[in-house]
């Protein structure tokens, strides 16, 4: 069956008519890429078994085992790495540190053996630099075999997992670049991966390991929250210009502020201003970056989905430091640069955080010709910005001045119906409060003015950061239950989630973990869940479908009567 597709993929949100990219990715993945992405996770899974027996077994830890196994699951979320010669040096690397691990296994215990070992524990390829063996090899591993051998309900649970662990190595691999690891994290993605390898597949097993996955992106956010503020600060309420400023140029997109700092340091006294893109927004409002690098002089552009036009306009080079990256236009395909995970053919790639070929070609290129009046946007709202007014929010809802708070948040895309956001903050009455992050704030900031809440000076919109935040609004909710003296479920809150790759799937799965109900989630559901299993979570957590934009007003009625006192 699973040759009959050139590739299959439905692990994001846009998938082909909503069950399944079978000729080329809509993200521009191709077939081959596309099947060593599948042999990479099935090598991963293998090195998994052997990193968890190893670590079972008291053996010492191999760090290189650890930062690989998140940053090779990392590159294969959507919008990442569509490069197929670096998904093969990962596949080496993969089967290098596996067969270290099961080594160390048999220093510890004795045996190389470990009991049930899957055919990814022994897998090996003639060269690890031929692609097509490796894509062949991937096609028999992949999402159809998954289905052929597990059917369609459990090998779609089964990918759940998957994609949640591939959010989570994400999350966890931007904390570790800024130097703050959990072993807690390591442990758990290699004990999930070795146990989907070794044949989970009973549903009750698999919805465990579903809230487990929750639970450990739980930690990865947290250690990401930790590395990001004991770095740059706490991020506070800041306006952001997002207008063009006279001079040499260098634009930096992605999530990775470890990148973005590497950037300026390196162009720090040389006449070059640095703009942030998409997701790095936030990065303004940390009292670090700001003090200091004062030639951070504001953003450009929208959510990621719109680069193609926006990167074309830009008069100097641009650096895409993770997801999301889509193919270049040949307008800007000689002055935009890859780092880390991310990747391209053809598109130069800076290692080692050295980017002095990019400030070079800053320098050469010529920048915008004049500044243009201020555009400015309110961003910084991290979680002690707001709990540092919880009293006033609290005051307000005992006053009934606010009588409700809505959470719209998660990722962008092009589709139509993502205007289903824009239409449901533009329908919530004054009396509401949108709390937002993720690239999906671009349906909202800067759309209108929202205001205060009634008889206050709060604002309306509260932009909690990229997805990478997405721990603040967690503690929000917790800290403002704890302070009503109730639980997140009581609570005048509703979450309108939007969802798009893997990173939105790994918060669903940690607000599941904590128990949090009642989350409506678009625009389409994913295609990896079938009707029963969507109805088992429907029932275990009350998870509701949006995404019709004429439904946005009937659904913001209904959100400002959810838990109202």
């Amino acid at each position: 069956m699973h040759a009959l597709f050139a590739v299959f993929c439905f692990q994001c949100e846009q998938t082909e008519k909503g069950t399944g990219c079978t000729a080329i990715g809509v993200c521009g993945k191709d077939p081959a890429t596309a099947a060593l992405q599948d042999c990479l996770v099935f090598a991963l899974k293998g090195l998994s078994e052997y990193a968890h027996a190893a670590r079972e077994a008291g053996a010492p830890e191999n760090e290189a085992a650890n930062t690989h196994t998140l940053r090779a699951m990392f590159s294969t979320l959507t919008n990442v790495n569509f490069d197929p010669a670096r998904m093969c040096e990962y596949i080496g690397e993969t089967i290098a540190l596996r067969d270290e691990r099961r080594t160390a296994l048999q220093t510890a215990t004795g045996s190389p053996d470990i009991e049930g070992a899957s055919p990814a524990a022994s897998w090996t390829a003639r060269d690890y630099a031929d692609e097509e063996e490796l894509a062949a090899a991937g096609r028999m591993v992949g999402v159809l075999a998954q289905r052929e051998e597990f059917g369609e309900d459990i090998g779609g649970l089964r990918e759940l997992v998957v994609y949640g662990i591939k959010g989570t190595a994400a999350y966890a691999a931007h904390a570790m670049e800024l130097g703050k690891e959990d072993p807690e994290i390591y442990s758990f993605v290699h004990s999930a991966l070795a146990q989907l390898a070794q044949g989970e597949n009973t549903v009750d097993g698999l919805l465990g390991l579903t809230l487990a996955t929750g639970g450990a992106n739980l930690k990865a956010l947290t250690a990401l929250d930790s590395a990001h503020t004991e770095r740059f600060g706490d991020p506070e309420p800041t306006v952001v210009n997002h207008a063009p400023v006279e001079g040499k140029c260098i634009l930096v997109s992605g999530h990775d502020m470890a990148d973005l700092e590497a950037i300026l340091e390196q162009t720090a006294g040389k006449g070059i201003n640095v703009y942030t893109h998409g997701e790095l927004l936030p990065a303004h409002s940390y009292p670090v970056m700001k003090e200091k690098y004062p030639h951070l002089v504001g953003n450009y552009g929208a959510a990621w989905q719109l680069q193609k036009f926006e990167f074309g306009k830009f008069p100097g080079p641009i650096v895409v430091t993770t997801n999301c990256l889509v193919e270049p236009r040949k307008s800007y395909e000689d002055h935009i640069y890859t780092t880390g995970v991310t990747g391209f053919p053809g598109v130069k790639h800076v290692t080692g955080r050295d980017y002095s070929a990019v400030v070079e070609q800053a320098l050469e290129m010529p920048g915008f010709a004049s500044t243009k009046p201020p555009k400015e946007i309110l961003a910084g709202f991290g979680h002690k910005a707001v709990l540092g007014v919880a009293g006033d929010v609290l005051g307000a809802v005992s006053e009934g001045n606010l009588k409700q708070l809505v959470l719209i948040g998660g990722c962008d895309g092009s589709e139509g119906e993502r205007s289903y956001y824009t239409k449901l903050a533009a329908a919530l009455p004054d009396e509401s409060m949108i709390l937002t992050l993720g690239c999906g704030k671009y349906r909202i900031i800067g759309r209108k003015d929202y205001g205060t809440v009634p008889n206050t000076g709060l604002p309306r919109v509260i932009d909690m950061g990229q997805c990478n935040d997405s721990y603040s609004a967690v503690v929000v909710a917790l800290e403002l239950a704890k302070a009503l003296d109730t639980d997140v479920n009581s609570l005048p809150l509703s979450i309108a989630l939007s969802w798009f790759e893997q990173k939105a799937v790994a918060v669903l799965l940690t607000l599941l973990h904590l128990g949090v109900k009642d989350i409506h989630i678009g625009p389409n559901l994913p295609a990896f869940i079938t009707a029963p299993v969507l109805g088992q979570l429907v029932d275990a957590f009350g998870l509701v479908p949006i995404g019709d934009p004429k439904q946005a007003a009937a659904d913001a009625e209904k959100f400002m009567k959810h838990n109202m006192a």
